[in-house]
């Protein structure tokens, strides 16, 4: 009997949590050159996109109980131009924006739910090309919700001249993971189609792909997922040293030359569209429920 009301009481508190979840709001808190995002008062990441900044990115994307999953920006030890979680790429009229060689410039950041389940944000960035003039305008709408899920919905639109993003892996929408979650450390890395490891799931398309460590001493996974409806599908940039990205192009990188490259060409005012959502879940891919984040997100984010 004692066992039975132990797993009621569990049960009752997992549900209390699971509603308490579904109740919180996101709040958005507009700074200086950054928003600053929190669930219940509790932070969840920031925001960065100060002019200063070769790019703008979110930094210190926490999971429950503020596990940061996000590798820091102080001291990296390889890559630093893999800050927190990020849109860029390189050869995009041949400058590499992924690796900083172009400047992404955010020129607003407009709050436009500010609290809400989800609250919502849309930024414009100038892809800068060698004469300071844009190259590519960028507008992203993200929503936030409180189950921790970002989702990106992306618009490229080629400014004055005709843009070529050209064949490459180095993009598009990902993240580098914390130290202590990754692969080489003892992450875990699987995707919906049940590969598993950074080797097997490396330059594969997939619904998603979920990496799974230790942060604090507790499971912490983060999902990246790649929209049905996007025009190309996307592939996975994951390595065993954290980072975590995809992208639609690269057919011919991320094949070793198998397939042949299809670049985009974008002329004046032809815009190009891509979704993407990022999950930070507790627990590993069947205990954050992450096929099943993803079905619902898919469905509904249309």
């Amino acid at each position: 009997m004692k066992a039975i009301r132990l797993a009621a009481a569990v049960v009752v508190i997992l549900l209390a949590v699971q509603s308490l979840a579904e109740d919180a709001k996101v709040q958005l808190d507009a700074k200086d050159g950054a928003v600053e995002l929190s669930i219940g008062g509790q932070p969840l990441a920031t925001y960065r996109h100060s002019k200063d900044l070769p790019k703008p990115f979110f930094i210190d994307v926490r999971g429950e109980g503020g596990a940061i999953v996000t590798r820091g920006l102080e001291n990296p030890e390889d890559h630093p131009h893999h800050k927190g979680v990020w849109v860029a790429i390189d050869e995009v009229n041949g400058v590499k924006f992924w690796a900083e060689k172009g400047k992404i410039e955010n020129k607003k950041t407009e709050i436009v739910a500010a609290a809400g389940n989800p609250a919502r944000m849309r930024v414009t960035n100038h892809w800068l090309g060698s004469d300071g003039e844009p190259v590519v305008v960028e507008t992203t709408d993200i929503a936030i919700y409180a189950n921790r899920l970002f989702s990106y919905d992306i618009r490229f639109a080629a400014a004055s001249k005709p843009v070529v993003f050209e064949d490459t892996k180095e993009g598009l929408f990902g993240l580098r993971v914390a130290n202590s979650l990754r692969e080489k450390q003892g992450g875990k890395v699987v995707n919906a189609d049940g590969l598993k490891g950074t080797k097997d799931c490396w330059g594969k398309a997939s619904p998603w792909v979920d990496y799974v460590g230790q942060v604090d001493e507790q499971t912490h996974g983060v999902a990246l997922f790649d929209h049905p409806d996007n025009p190309r599908k996307s592939r996975y940039h994951v390595r065993d040293y954290g980072l975590f990205t995809l992208s639609p192009f690269g057919e011919k990188s991320y094949s070793n030359g198998k397939e042949a490259a299809r670049p985009l060409h974008l002329q004046p005012g032809e815009t190009f569209r891509l979704r993407y959502g990022l999950y930070v879940h507790r627990g590993d891919t069947e205990a954050g429920k992450v096929a099943e984040v993803y079905k619902r997100w898919a469905e509904t984010s249309k």
